[in-house]
């Protein structure tokens, strides 16, 4: 093996040899180099930074050939701990011992794979510097909750470790016998046949596609409410979509988006639990079509939070209206035109 060190990292280069020809690309590498892990050359393999014979190569169990020259792009090592970076934050409260922000879609809240800056947890870091709680890993400080990145709305933060006990207290309980509360607007396909009711149904990882969840039996218990807002018609006057308030009595994760999609009411917009229903888009008129189109993102909004403070015991409230992308759709949708 021979390695060529660069200014943006190390390649690494392998030659494959006659007792190796026809075996698995992440097998060879395995076998000939000790620094670096099979889970590593995997996440390297998938990120197109391995080549055979100079070409790019993403697939793990592809078959090397005899003679083949296969190069490793090791890029230089990240840090450790997340860096405080200068992301804007839409305040809405803070003190000593929270702070409470309006997310905006897009923002990732922790860093994860794919996703090692530009989360907000490196805004909170040049925010809050040092005074973020500890607790729950050094890549989550001050982390007690999280919204999907593109759900837009309120979230708060542990700015110490007593905060950071308290609030975890809290979403665990989520209200049952304690003040929090947590509040969404969805726009959902289709009108549900009654005002307001329960979604009683466990989450559980996919079976099958593991970046999902799904109802399933033997899941860990999930329970929604939702009340209806507003419905809104097509332009063939059929009802078409609906505004609805969810609150959560548990915190699973994508619990609203997996529990409308359960009872046949997807979340607009979303392409992991609706994407059968992008068809129904024609039935909108076409300023709701382009709303919609330009929104890119489920619609769904955390306009609601109430926590009992971690220090002061006050119960606080705090609504967040709906960012202008839903806004126009709730408009547009209203048209019906």
């Amino acid at each position: 093996m021979e390695q060529i060190s660069s200014n943006n990292g190390r390649k690494l280069e392998v030659i494959v040899e006659g007792d190796e020809g026809s075996a698995r690309l992440d097998r060879v590498l395995a076998q000939r180099q000790t620094e670096l892990s099979r889970s590593r050359l995997k996440a390297l393999i998938l990120a197109g930074s391995v080549t055979v014979r100079d070409t790019p190569v993403r697939d793990p169990a592809y078959h090397v050939a005899k003679g083949d020259t296969i190069t490793i792009d090791v890029p230089e090592a990240a840090p450790a701990e997340p860096q405080g970076e200068d992301i804007a934050l839409d305040i809405v409260f803070e003190d000593d011992d929270i702070i409470v922000i309006d997310k905006p879609s897009g923002l990732v809240v922790h860093p994860a794979a794919g996703h090692a800056t530009g989360t907000l947890v490196n805004a909170l870091i040049a925010h809050c510097g040092a005074s973020l709680s500890g607790i729950g890993g050094v890549k989550r400080p001050g982390i007690v909750h999280r919204l999907d990145k593109d759900t837009t709305g309120l979230m708060v933060v542990a700015k110490n470790d007593q905060s950071h006990q308290s609030l975890t207290a809290q979403f665990a309980d989520h209200g049952r016998t304690g003040p929090m509360q947590r509040g969404y607007m969805a726009f959902a396909w289709g009108v549900p046949n009654r005002p307001h009711g329960t979604v009683d149904a466990p989450i559980d990882r996919h079976p099958h596609a593991r970046e999902k969840m799904a109802v399933r039996q033997g899941g860990r218990e999930a329970i929604t409410h939702f009340e209806l807002q507003q419905s809104f018609t097509g332009r063939d006057g059929k009802p078409v979509a609906a505004l609805l308030a969810c609150q959560l009595e548990t915190g699973r994760t994508h619990q609203i988006r997996v529990h409308l999609a359960h009872i046949g009411h997807p979340l607009m917009g979303d392409s992991v639990y609706g994407p059968h229903f992008k068809t129904k888009a024609g039935h909108l008129g076409p300023q709701a079509q382009a709303a919609l189109s330009a929104l890119g993102r489920q619609a769904l909004h955390a306009y609601l939070l109430a926590l009992e403070h971690p220090r002061t015991g006050e119960l606080l409230h705090w609504e967040a209206p709906l960012p202008e992308d839903l806004l126009l759709l709730q408009a547009a949708l209203a048209a019906a035109v």
